[in-house]
């Protein structure tokens, strides 16, 4: 290839890049490149020497149990005993500092602090306190690393949950998905890099939307790819009646001629996008069925996860299906799990949610383990903010509510290069404050991308006229939770 077209791609971003020379490199190898823009001003063939990864990788894949709508932290990881000792006294001014709330608690005249209905033991070598309801965590605790000093600026859910999974509050940037499917491509070339799995508990649920899987201004072929609970875990994508398998493939090459005549008359670099979208769905539509397949797994492996999860579309399910498309290459799967809302009737609604998800959080970090992928795949567990210590309305013997709490809250990492059997990060006796080791959502996102591979600071797009990453301009990689 001419050096002339090395460096004008050098000097455009990487998506219009990789459209001018598909044609003459293929799609597919170009899929795997990554020019990050520190190269710019090298000749073409050094910054293709430097491709991603940065360095050798901790992890190859990453599984994100997602809890939407912020489970306590106060039921389930970070044991409080004053909360207890102290309930229906007045939150003192000094622990607050001011800090503003939401408009559900602004106007109540009083935060009295509220304990935990639920009882703490100590598990493991790591002596780490976890809730009663959450039995099957704590068989696993020595496999887990868990944060309890999270904090963000978010106070609501939608741009709470956004800013972590795209890194900014507000829509229109890629997820860390789409982040991952851009930087390193797939390792399964019949299955997306990145697909996304939604279940609903029993508790209030907060939405789920698909600006959360969202390519951005990164190409579309880095979008999540949606599974369904339906018999088609993927729409659309068997053959109508009529059709067999040859007559779709003369289709898509006569409709890849099209599309290639297209672009040489508009260059819009979609047009390849799409042309990559189809022939991707001709060949999931052979390997998606196998690997969505959950009744061929062993008894063994349906009782460790639990009997929902031969229920399509349940968190059980979801977690077996993760395990399934991740060790088949699948580079980013996410779950979103709704139901965390507990602004009253916690310690009822926590009891259906726990349920829901602890047998088969717990069962996905054995089955990686027992087949010898957990080392090789990160898996974390954790909702958008905390609550807060004080309750939300009226205080009852056995009901009680929490507010949004931003400022500290836990969540928990496995696997892929993080060490297990490990507490990091404290908040005060009030569980309000953190008091030691801080993880911002920057730095969560930045030591993921580190997992993979990824210098945070390197992997970039030019977009607007201006250069983004996942972590914005923040983020430092959390290297004491690292082996």
């Amino acid at each position: 290839m001419e050096k002339e077209q090395f460096e004008y791609g050098l000097n455009e971003n990487r998506r219009k890049f990789l459209s001018k020379v598909s044609l003459g490199l293929g799609s597919v190898a170009l899929g795997s490149l990554l020019i990050p823009d520190l190269f710019k001003g090298k000749s073409g063939e050094d910054a293709l020497m430097e491709a991603l990864p940065h360095f050798a990788p901790k992890a190859k894949r990453v599984i994100y149990l997602f809890q939407n709508g912020a489970p306590s932290q106060l039921e389930t990881f970070d044991y409080k005993p004053l909360l207890n000792q102290q309930v229906g006294q007045e939150l003192p001014d000094s622990i607050r500092a001011g800090q503003r709330l939401t408009g559900m608690t602004a106007g109540q005249s009083s935060f009295p602090l509220v304990g935990s209905f639920f009882k703490f033991n100590q598990y493991g070598e790591s002596r780490a306190w976890i809730s009663e309801a959450f039995p099957h965590t704590a068989k696993v605790v020595d496999d887990i690393c868990i944060i309890k000093s999270m904090h963000t600026e978010a106070i609501n859910h939608d741009p709470a949950l956004t800013f972590f999974q795209t890194g900014a509050q507000v829509g229109n940037r890629p997820s860390m998905g789409a982040w991952l499917s851009y930087g390193l491509g797939s390792e399964n070339s019949n299955l997306p890099s990145f697909c996304v799995l939604l279940s609903r508990g029993k508790g209030n649920g907060q939405g789920v939307y698909s600006k959360l899987w969202t390519n951005g201004f990164l190409d579309s072929v880095h979008q999540g790819v949606q599974f369904s609970a339906s018999e088609d875990p993927v729409l659309y994508l068997k053959d109508p009646k009529g059709m067999n398998r040859e007559d779709r493939r003369r289709m898509l090459d006569k409709l890849a001629e099209l599309n290639n005549m297209n672009y040489e008359t508009f260059g819009d670099p979609e047009i390849q996008a799409k042309i990559q979208q189809y022939e991707m769905a001709f060949r999931m539509q052979t390997a998606v069925p196998e690997v969505t397949d959950i009744k061929s797994e062993p008894d063994s492996i349906i009782k460790m996860y639990g009997p929902d999860c031969l229920i399509p579309g349940t968190y059980a399910a979801n977690c077996l299906l993760a395990r399934k498309l991740s060790e088949n290459g699948v580079r980013f799967v996410q779950l979103y799990h709704q139901g965390w809302d507990a602004h009253d009737n916690l310690p009822n609604q926590m009891v259906g949610q726990a349920k829901d998800v602890d047998q088969a959080s717990a069962a996905l970090i054995t089955d990686l383990k027992q087949r010898g992928l957990l080392d090789e795949t990160l898996v974390i567990w954790g909702g958008e903010f905390g609550r807060t210590n004080y309750c939300q309305g009226k205080i009852q013997v056995d009901n009680y509510g929490r507010d949004h709490h931003p400022r500290a809250f836990s969540i928990w990492m496995a696997g892929g290069g993080v060490k297990s059997g490990m507490v990091y990060g404290e908040t005060d006796e009030f569980g309000y404050n953190i008091v030691e080791n801080p993880v911002h959502v920057h730095d969560f996102q930045a030591t993921i991308l580190h997992l993979m591979g990824i210098d945070h600071e390197r992997l970039t797009y030019k977009h607007l006229g201006r250069r983004y990453r996942l972590t914005d301009v923040h983020g430092k990689v959390v290297k004491d939770i690292l082996v």
